[in-house]
């Protein structure tokens, strides 16, 4: 694997401790806007999915959309070091915003080619910032590493929340389904004014390209394989919850709610769970802690999804905080900030290529059995591996040790 690092930027003039502290305040603020960003396009379309439906929209096309995400985090992630060191990695957050941006207003034009065409390409500037923050993030805050990453992946968690409560209800009021998902649109917007003032020239001598052996190593592809499993959780949750409430009789808007619920309880433990990981000596088992919450969070939807309906979405969102361990596993299996680049990459790359399965095949087994069955069943078998892999992940064991 390749990955591009920040080498140390040249020293600027002195300034005071006031004017530092404001900057940085300014730079976190702004990479908590991009954050904001960064699933909104998908839980605001999992949220009308039925609706979609019920304006013609197939259901193969809807599995469809629901894989686009991970399809498109596995491709421009494998690929976004390599176009990031032509541009620099400050103004290629400025390209994601504006993927983002593009993706989400293409998609409410008319007809399915452009609805599916526009996710793709919001997406695409999705999967660029997936790679970009953990970067920009290293370089910016070195001594706040934990803290940041809890923090940025509480406010995508939040951005996530927000777009599954309010995209029904903003479509509702202004009585279209295309306002409801283009809206988002000014949210990208809007971080990326806020990030501008951030933006650096491309400087060559910042910018320089390493090789981390990881493909042999046993460590790495564990790390990457809990990645795979928690995204395919994830993102099976974000695309098809709603329509699992729904089934079971709720309102699309409180289909919805209900995932807003589920991702807003998982903010404390996303902040948290990261800044635990670095105190541990072994990971493997905060990673079985939260595998427990999701096992028993789809289990209960299976077995009794009204009656439990407010608590299995509690269950699934804290589970979700295997997320940023996983994030924070990146540096601590590396020994170095340029195998920590390569790692997340691989991770990356390969973890959401072997997740893009994962919500296309839930949507083909519903649709083929009318139940939710096999869905849970390999939902529950996910967890499993979750739990092997995260123990083998979790060892206090460099990769560069290893290799």
């Amino acid at each position: 694997m390749s990955a591009v690092v920040h080498d140390a930027a040249a020293p600027s003039p002195p300034a005071s401790e006031g004017a530092r502290g404001r900057a940085s305040l300014g730079l976190a603020v702004a990479v908590l806007l991009v954050a904001f960003n960064l699933r909104l396009a998908i839980t605001s379309l999992g949220a009308l999915l039925d609706h979609l439906g019920d304006l013609g929209v197939s259901a193969t096309t809807q599995g469809v959309l629901t894989s686009v995400p991970v399809l498109c985090f596995a491709a421009v992630g494998a690929t976004a070091m390599v176009v990031t060191r032509r541009i620099g990695v400050d103004r290629g957050l400025i390209a994601a915003l504006a993927l983002v941006a593009v993706g989400l207003v293409l998609r409410v034009l008319d007809g399915t080619p452009a609805l599916i065409a526009g996710t793709a390409v919001a997406c695409s500037g999705i999967a660029l910032g997936n790679v970009l923050i953990p970067a920009i993030v290293k370089e910016h805050f070195p001594h706040r590493i934990g803290t940041m990453t809890g923090a940025y992946s509480a406010v995508l968690s939040l951005g996530s929340a927000v777009g599954a409560a309010t995209t029904v209800p903003i479509a509702d009021a202004a009585g279209s389904w295309r306002v409801g998902l283009g809206v988002w649109a000014l949210a990208a917007v809007a971080a990326g004014i806020a990030w501008a003032p951030y933006c650096r020239r491309r400087d060559p001598q910042r910018v320089q390209v390493r090789h981390a052996p990881l493909w042999r190593s046993p460590i790495a592809w564990a790390v990457t394989l809990l990645f795979a499993t928690q995204s395919l959780n994830a993102y099976v949750m974000m695309s098809w919850l709603p329509s699992v409430y729904a089934d079971a009789g709720f309102s699309d808007a409180k289909a919805g709610l209900l995932l807003a619920t589920s991702i807003v309880i998982g903010l404390p433990f996303f902040f948290v769970a990261p800044m635990i990981a670095v105190r541990m000596r072994h990971q493997g088992h905060l990673v079985l802690a939260l595998t427990v919450f999701t096992a028993l969070g789809w289990t209960g939807l299976w077995i009794a999804p009204v009656d439990g309906a407010w608590l299995w979405a509690a269950l699934l969102g804290a589970g979700g905080a295997v997320f940023p361990v996983a994030l924070a596993m990146f540096a601590l299996r590396t020994t170095s900030t340029a195998q920590t680049a390569s790692m997340s990459t691989m991770a990356q790359s390969v973890g959401y290529l072997l997740a893009a399965g994962g919500p296309f095949l839930v949507g083909v087994l519903h649709d083929a059995t009318d139940s939710w069955t096999l869905a849970y069943t390999l939902l529950l078998g996910t967890a499993a591996v979750q739990v092997a892999v995260g123990y083998v992940a979790g060892r206090p064991v460099r990769i560069a040790d290893r290799l």
